[in-house]
């Protein structure tokens, strides 16, 4: 696991595996009550980047549909 700052610098892709993976050991259990917190808050930190990701692809193609309803090519 990296440190919760190198979350930041995950693509999407990569952010959501590991969420993917944090999800899965927290549903297998076994794991102490404090290492259970810790890949909880990852996972939340994880999400969020996921999140932001997503919210920048939208930003992103609103921007391009309102260009192409202007007949802007720009």
């Amino acid at each position: 696991m990296t440190n919760q700052d190198d979350i930041a610098e995950l693509s999407y892709e990569q952010a959501r595996e590991e969420l993917v993976s944090v999800v899965a050991q927290l549903e297998a259990g076994g794991a102490s009550l404090e290492d259970s917190l810790a890949l909880w808050e990852r996972g939340e930190a994880l999400a969020s980047r996921c999140e932001q990701w997503l919210d920048g692809v939208q930003q992103r193609l609103d921007t391009a549909k309102a260009r192409a309803q202007s007949g802007d090519s720009a």
